[in-house]
């Protein structure tokens, strides 16, 4: 080996390491396009059966069964916006979620209120919590993070609006032409692989578009379950705080257990100042069941239908793919691990199938 061919090499190495560096830099500058491709090809497949349906049972234009199919989808989001950003700008102070100084104390009630059942003393619980410190532990329900809160989400409804027309735009040619975003990739893969990822392109497909009218049918569920529960418990804003609640159950595992705290907390608060035993205490406790209720459902019906007949994972699979993920990129990483883990299996499998690693994972694929 020469010194020229060494020189070659390293040549060689750092200008595809450079090639690499400069491809990431340009796909994080152009995060923004590639997040509303994300989002139109989720609605894409969402939408799906929906243009299905038009062409096959009622037997029209594709362009018109693609049309219909967008105004539906968008009557969808109209209503819900319709439904539900008025009850939260009216009911904001109710909620307390836009009068900060009014959910301060009604934190601070219901702890005393809790410490008063229980027959013991602000002091003792200080103590409990924190024997160094001397500040009261009414004092200590400080939500000044709130505000800083609702401007960021504010700030990311905005985006998302500025977005939306991309989205749907996007959204209307990834349905038109279902090969569009396919025809894109195979821009890049080489001929003789073309085949191969044609077939793994159909089978991502068709499996992601269960899984999310799967998830859809599970937060529809839960939304039912607990818009019920809020409703004999005679809470105001029951379906606000039904489809709040409901909506955390896309994050995997610790979704729920948000939703649940969000809505007991809610349920308490709204009650102030009736009596604590009698009154706040039961309805507590009866949301409590009905949160049981619908978590039951949704592990043993919802969740056993969407990851073994939508994605074909063994359940301890996916726990420990959600683990991972969520340990590597956090929320975000936790609500894309099913579906990005699918598309990884579907990929192997058509390229790896002889490896045996591959084949036990993608057994029931």
């Amino acid at each position: 080996m020469t010194a020229k061919t060494i020189s070659d090499g390293i040549l060689r190495a750092l200008a595809i390491v450079l090639g690499i560096a400069l491809l990431l830099y340009f796909l994080w500058q152009i995060q923004a396009v590639i997040a509303y491709l994300v989002i139109a090809a989720v609605i894409a497949l969402l939408g799906r059966p929906v243009v299905y349906f038009f062409l096959s049972k009622l037997k029209l234009p594709k362009l018109l069964a693609v049309v219909l199919t967008m105004l539906f989808l968008m009557g969808i989001l109209a209503g819900v916006i319709a439904l539900f950003v008025p009850l939260l700008t009216e009911q904001g102070k109710n909620l307390s979620l836009l009068n900060i100084n009014a959910l301060q104390q009604n934190l601070n009630s219901l702890y005393a209120e809790i410490t008063k059942y229980l027959g013991a003393s602000p002091d003792m619980f200080n103590k409990l919590w924190d024997t160094d410190l001397e500040q009261s532990m009414l004092e200590r329900f400080d939500v000044g993070f709130i505000p800083n809160f609702l401007n960021t989400l504010l700030g990311v409804i905005s985006t998302a609006s500025i977005g939306l027309f991309s989205v749907l735009f996007i959204s209307f040619f990834f349905l038109k032409d279902r090969l569009l975003l396919q025809k894109g990739i195979l821009a890049f893969v080489p001929k003789r692989k073309e085949k191969a990822t044609i077939h793994s392109i159909e089978k991502i497909n068709n499996l992601l578009s269960r899984y999310f009218v799967g998830l859809l049918l599970q937060i529809f569920v839960l939304f039912v379950i607990y818009t019920i529960t809020l409703l004999i418990v005679g809470i105001e804003n029951a379906i606000v705080i039904a489809f709040l609640c409901a909506l955390f159950n896309i994050i995997p595992y610790i979704g729920p257990i948000i939703g649940g705290v969000v809505m007991i907390v809610l349920t308490m608060t709204s009650n102030l100042g009736m009596d604590f035993s009698s009154v706040i205490l039961p309805k507590a406790g009866y949301v409590l069941i009905g949160l049981a209720v619908g978590q039951l459902v949704d592990n043993f019906f919802s969740q056993p239908f969407i990851f073994s007949n939508s994605v074909k994972s063994h359940p301890l699979e996916i726990f420990l793919i959600i683990i991972i993920a969520g340990l590597l990129f956090g929320v975000v990483g936790m609500i894309v691990a099913v579906p990005g883990y699918t598309a990884l299996k579907v990929v192997l499998k058509e390229f790896l199938a002889e490896n045996k690693i591959v084949k036990s994972l993608t057994k029931s694929l």
